[in-house]
């Protein structure tokens, strides 16, 4: 079985409270500060201490830095990760957190990300922060993170772009996928750092997977709230089935009348409501009529939302449906390193055997894109470097 950890983001997660809660699942802390230095970075001061939040304790960890930290563009900070003697799972995993940050950032503020300077999240503590989470997730043997519904806050913070609402824009896009709450209290419980951690390294999980727990740790945040101000993570075997089955609706339309070029769009539409699936398959109606059957797999939870689309979207007047089982391989992304940047890759296992790897074609086809590279040697290369990371 696999090892994972789960965090459980009650109180929202920041860099340094997920570097605590690992940390405080035993590790020790003089093996910890000598992998943390083969980053390469200096000005700063690490400090790790025992502190309480409303009566629970946990560790709390400060990046104290002394010397002025020049603002940093991605690129910046990749050549620092790529030119570490790191261990490579630790550097693909940083590299993506910062990837995954950039664009969001890229996306907030409407800029492209070779020219974003990252401010805050571009300082050595937040680079120190990541490195650091990625070296303990190491440490600890972690093959899978998985993240709780994530308490976000309320209110507004102040930035290097001025006050923006909690959750600051960056943080809300590097959110997707995950879901969150708020409660009133005028606080950002989630960085952006945070947020790139969970959106670049873990899955959602509103439930804790099964699991046999073997280490619990605490991170604390700065802030006092009127609750424990904590991160906590759970790390031990995974015991769920080789085989997870869930319960989906299969909805279908016969259409025959509709603009074939607005399938695109109605697809995308129906992905973005939480569709698992969505297919098209040519039929002839009566009369010979050439048409196409419309089919999408949805969770009954999100079934209403879909079918609002289906009948705004496109021109039939009624769906079939009923529901159906599945089951399914264990599924998980990791990140390799590659000759053009780090690739997310899917994978897919059954009783930890790897049976398919797959990289992630927006990631190839961007990357393409940037460097004016062929997409099928960057696809070959994210593949070649998934293979060696199974052996």
């Amino acid at each position: 079985m696999a090892k994972i950890a789960y965090l459980d983001c009650f109180s929202g997660i920041s860099g340094n409270m997920a570097l605590g809660a690992l940390l405080d699942c035993g590790l020790p802390e003089d093996a910890f500060r000598r992998e943390l230095d083969k980053i390469g970075v200096g000005g700063y001061r690490l400090e790790i201490r025992e502190v309480v939040k409303t009566g629970l304790r946990g560790l709390f960890v400060d990046i104290r830095v002394e010397e002025k930290q020049p603002h940093r563009h991605l690129a910046d900070i990749e050549n620092i990760i790529r030119s570490s003697p790191l261990a490579p799972r630790v550097r693909e995993r940083s590299l993506i957190v910062f990837q995954k940050l950039a664009q969001a950032e890229a996306r907030a503020h409407g800029e492209p990300v070779e020219k974003i300077h990252f401010h805050e999240i571009g300082a050595v503590d937040a680079i120190l922060d990541v490195v650091g989470t990625a070296i303990c997730l190491e440490m600890l043997g972690v093959e899978k993170l998985f993240s709780s519904v994530i308490h976000i806050g309320a209110g507004t913070v102040q930035t290097a772009h001025g006050l923006l609402p909690v959750p600051a824009p960056a943080t809300a896009e590097l959110l997707k996928r995950f879901q969150v709450y708020g409660r009133d209290v005028d606080a950002e419980l989630v960085t952006p750092t945070g947020a790139a951690l969970i959106a670049a390294l873990a899955e959602p999980a509103p439930d804790a997977p099964p699991m046999t727990i073997e280490r619990v740790g605490y991170g604390a945040g700065s802030s006092d709230l009127p609750w424990a101000n904590l991160l906590r993570a759970t790390v031990g075997e995974q015991t769920q089935p080789a085989l997870r089955g869930d319960r989906v609706m299969i909805v279908e339309a016969n259409i025959d009348d509709m603009n074939p070029q607005f399938y695109e769009h109605v697809a995308e539409r129906l992905f973005e409501a939480g569709a698992v699936d969505v297919f098209l398959t040519p039929i002839q109606m009566k009369r010979n009529r050439p048409a196409v059957t419309l089919s999408m797999m949805v969770d009954e939870s999100k079934l209403d939302e879909a079918l609002g689309i289906l009948f705004s979207e496109t021109t039939t007047i009624g769906v079939r449906m009923h529901p159906v089982e599945r089951r399914k391989l264990d599924r998980e992304e990791a990140a390799v390193e590659t000759p053009f940047g780090p690739v997310q890759v899917k994978i897919a296992k059954l009783n930890g055997r790897v049976m398919n790897m797959a990289p992630e074609y927006r990631d190839c086809l961007r990357i393409a894109k940037e460097k004016n590279v062929p997409l099928k040697d960057i696809y070959q290369a994210a593949l070649a470097a998934a293979v060696e990371r199974k052996k």
